[in-house]
């Protein structure tokens, strides 16, 4: 278990260097954008334009803060992710664009290498102690808005934007929000 602050976040440039990424985490660790195994990160989007390419990766996108986004992704219908859409998943490798729509956004993004690992991304609102499943392989719990606090886990408290590293070696996780929270849920399995 592994507590990630915000204030320590890796700030980088984007692969077609039209922006800067904020890397959360990294599998392995230390690994550059053409080796990791999983990647996620935050980005700030200042202006509609093409995605960079990731041959073999798989892509999530949420939609952090902003009006939102419309993605398009080749031989896909567009996407209109917005701060209360549901993540929305698609390959890294094919031709992607992005158009704002209403000026700059920061979004989420969770990044797995095709045939290797997998990844789902679950976003939920919570104003009550919840248990969160942490089924085998790396769970990763950003608190998004709020605060959130794991009593089972030493009491950590994350703050916004804040994140909690989990292995494989629990299986249910209690939180309890010190008031209206907002959590993204990562969970990273081995591929087949």
């Amino acid at each position: 278990m592994r507590i990630l602050r915000a204030a320590d976040y890796r700030v980088m440039p984007w692969k077609n260097g039209g922006g800067t990424t904020t890397e959360i985490a990294v599998s392995p660790d230390g690994a550059g954008l053409d080796a990791f195994d999983w990647r996620i990160s935050m980005a700030r989007v200042e202006g509609s334009g093409p995605f960079s390419s990731f041959a073999g990766i798989d892509r999530t996108l949420s939609v952090l803060e902003g009006e939102g986004i419309v993605l398009d992704v080749a031989g896909q219908p567009a996407a209109r992710l917005t701060p209360v859409s549901q993540p929305f998943t698609f390959p890294a490798d094919l031709p992607t664009s992005a158009a704002l729509i209403a000026g700059p956004i920061t979004d989420l993004n969770v990044m797995t290498r095709r045939g290797r690992m997998l990844h789902s991304v679950e976003r939920t609102a919570i104003s009550r102690p919840v248990d969160i499943a942490t089924p085998a392989g790396s769970t990763l719990v950003l608190c998004h808005k709020g605060e959130a606090v794991f009593p089972e886990a030493q009491s950590i408290r994350l703050g916004p934007l804040d994140t909690l590293l989990l292995g494989p070696d629990a299986s249910v996780l209690r939180v309890e929000p010190a008031r209206d929270t907002t959590l993204f849920v990562v969970r990273i399995t081995a591929a087949g």
